[in-house]
């Protein structure tokens, strides 16, 4: 377990993203079985994972509510902590947009507790900037007013840039940021991760195994459908996406060391560096949850890293500092 900067609650090292929970759609990742879901959850719960994190975009609505159902099944003492957002909203025809307006920001939250089944949320988080919106002054004061209301108990941000969290923070404190972060995805342990780390702020990463490249399962070969958000990402597509199955193909030295997956190791990548309190990890299935669960006590070792690191500059994948 690790504290969650400013929050004090304490997270365990990786814990359950719900983004594939909501299914197909403009961001979905195609279909999807909520029974599965259910029991994906449960099974890292069980494992050890303490906390899950959802938001309303993800299917409409879809996945806070299946995240509702798999929290009412368990008893009270066994559910994890829930962080969900705001900011991204949809009409009635699926078109989906960013609304950050103090009273769109509290209609999401009332939404989200009705989905959710709970009292209050343990980390609201503003999704994504609004460029068109309202100042950022504004949306996140009415943050801190649900904290003041009982109805969050910790607020944080996700895909800000270091000047928007400065703006945050000179309103009230920034108690956690959710930035991408990957082997592949590097860009945010130069610039907005050492700037929390600076300051106490939590960070709890997404995308640890790039959407699945790095989950040791993925091949070129590989055929996604059209209602997957990937199959439109340049990463998944060439040149890029041999790149990236090389860098896979070189993490299997190590997790075949550690009798651990290849995606266990590009998530405890991402927990090992600094500044970074826990890494986001989705699943659709218990057996998806079996793969990556041993990151949660996964420690790489110096010579580990170097082999990554080595690894990352021999295959030319993805950006951002090693």
């Amino acid at each position: 377990m690790s504290v969650l900067g400013r929050t004090g609650l304490a997270v365990s090292a990786v814990g359950f993203g719900s983004w594939a929970t909501g299914g197909p759609g403009v961001m979905g990742w195609g279909a999807i079985d909520d029974d599965a879901s259910v029991a994906a959850l449960h099974r890292a719960v069980a494992g050890g994972v303490n906390w899950v994190d959802t938001a309303p975009v993800y299917g409409f609505g879809h996945a806070e509510t299946v995240v509702g159902r798999a929290l009412a099944a368990l008893p009270a003492a066994d559910r994890p902590l829930v962080f969900t957002k705001c900011g991204l909203v949809w009409d009635a025809d699926g078109v989906e947009s960013n609304n950050l307006t103090p009273e769109s920001i509290r209609r999401e939250c009332d939404a989200s507790l009705r989905r959710l089944g709970v009292e209050h949320i343990d980390l609201y988080q503003i999704h994504d900037p609004d460029p068109t919106g309202p100042p950022i002054e504004e949306s996140w004061g009415t943050l801190l007013d649900l904290v003041d209301a009982g109805k969050v108990r910790h607020v944080g941000v996700s895909n800000m840039d270091v000047g928007l969290l400065e703006r945050c923070e000179a309103v009230g404190p920034v108690e956690t940021l959710q930035p991408p972060l990957s082997l592949i995805k590097r860009e945010a342990a130069g610039d907005v991760i050492p700037w929390c780390a600076r300051r106490g702020v939590g960070v709890l990463v997404y995308s640890p195994m790039a959407a699945g490249l790095l989950s040791g399962a993925f091949t070129a070969s590989r055929e996604l459908p059209a209602d997957d958000w990937r199959s439109r990402n340049a990463e998944f597509r060439s040149p890029a996406l041999e790149r990236n199955l090389a860098l896979q193909d070189a993490l299997r030295p190590i997790a075949d060391r550690h009798g651990v997956t290849v995606g266990a190791v590009a998530i405890a990548w991402t927990t090992s560096r600094p500044g970074v309190s826990t890494a986001i990890v989705g699943a659709r299935s218990p057996e998806q949850v079996d793969g990556w669960l041993p990151a949660r006590t996964l420690a790489l070792g110096p010579d580990d890293l170097a082999e990554i690191t080595a690894a990352v500059h021999a295959t030319g994948a993805g950006r951002g500092p090693v």
